[in-house]
């Protein structure tokens, strides 16, 4: 196994799409400039495609998420977590769930308009949105695109509910459509929070923002008015479990109202990307979290399972399920169910449906 360190990202290499039948293991010398091969210790600069697809709205129905509809206008995600669950989605691209779902991202620039037309449709019935449900609404490149806080200004104009989970502080930048937003009961905020070690974030979490700096977030969105959760996730077994109490305590401590956590899934090709990870950055730790992940899933690192996949089976399990919903308790959190409104959504069609009828 490769065990390669490339600036600023996690995944240490790009390990086969598990869809394709040909790949280059290592391209001839005489060709090897026709081949995009990173080399150890180099950054990989980022590179844009672009989507254009004709709908926008992923629907779900998975009964181990509580909402059937999200909103993800970026495809891989530069925040390059190592762990990350939507990393081998990046496959159904023709890309791999390693270093190119971190450094090849695709974007879709008619997200705004499309999320409009669907509003506009005769046919939709106003539900929660959860954006996003893959990948991070809020990643590097919104800084420069904009694309969620467009749509979030369609959410508002139409007067539609919406939820975001993120770990990016630039959601701050939006906090005024947010508060119109939050004016009517229209949006929930969840920001997510591995660990509260910076020193980990750096390897593990290399282009998020710095948990310190997600905490203020908290405490900014909900001196602000804007209902705001706190997500433990993933919690990973043997390397950050036992920070669980802290996390709670210090969200709670800056106003969030609510908190919930999943365990890490190693799906496909995210075995042997999370196991390269921990020998080449925690050697020393790496048997001892295999081995906890092994606990928790029954004797593997993954299950599919619905019901158990986002918390794991076993004693370790229902210790690790114990310690949060104590400290929940223990700090005030998820005493109260938030539920957004859909009764002022604007729905333009009906005001049309006279016209129609005169013709």
């Amino acid at each position: 196994m490769p065990t390669k360190l490339f600036i600023g990202r996690g995944a240490g290499f790009n390990p086969p799409n598990r869809f394709e039948s040909l790949r280059v293991e290592r391209p001839p010398t005489e060709l090897a400039e026709y081949f995009e091969v990173p080399e150890a210790g180099q950054k990989i600069p980022t590179r844009v495609y672009i989507d254009r697809s004709k709908s926008l709205l992923s629907k779900n129905n998975s009964p181990d998420l509580g909402f059937t509809y999200s909103l993800n206008p970026y495809r891989g995600c530069e925040h390059g977590c190592v762990y990350c669950y939507a990393r081998p989605s990046h496959e159904y691209l023709g890309f791999s769930a390693g270093l190119d779902f971190e450094t090849k991202i695709v974007v879709k620039p008619d997200a705004p308009r499309l999320l409009e037309e669907t509003f506009r449709s005769p046919t939709w019935k106003p539900e929660v949105i959860v954006f996003s449900g893959n990948t991070d609404c809020y990643q590097p490149l919104e800084r420069t695109l904009g694309l969620t806080r467009r749509c979030l200004e369609v959410f508002a104009r139409y007067r539609h509910p919406v939820s975001l989970i993120t770990k990016n502080a630039l959601i701050q930048r939006d906090i005024d459509v947010l508060c119109e937003l939050a004016g009517r009961n229209l949006v929930f905020v969840i920001i997510t929070i591995t660990t509260l070690d910076q020193s980990l974030v750096k390897i593990m979490e290399p282009r998020t923002s710095a948990p310190h700096r997600r905490l203020e977030t908290v405490a900014f969105l909900a001196s602000h008015g804007i209902p705001v959760g706190v997500n433990v996730a993933p919690v990973i077994p043997g390397l950050t479990d036992q920070e669980i109490p802290a996390i709670l305590k210090e969200a709670a401590a800056r106003g969030a109202r609510s908190a919930g956590y999943t365990i890490v899934r190693l799906s496909h090709g995210l075995r042997d990307l999370f196991r390269e990870w921990l020998e080449r950055e925690l050697p020393g730790r790496a048997s001892r979290v295999l081995a906890r992940l092994r606990d928790v899933r029954d004797g593997a690192l993954s299950d599919s399972t619905f019901g158990t996949r986002m918390t794991g089976t076993g004693e370790y399990a229902a210790t690790i399920r114990d310690l949060f919903e104590i400290n929940t308790a223990k700090y005030g959190l998820n005493q109260k169910p938030l539920h957004l409104s859909t009764d002022d959504f604007i729905a333009p069609h009906t005001a049309q449906i006279p016209l129609f009828q005169q013709d």
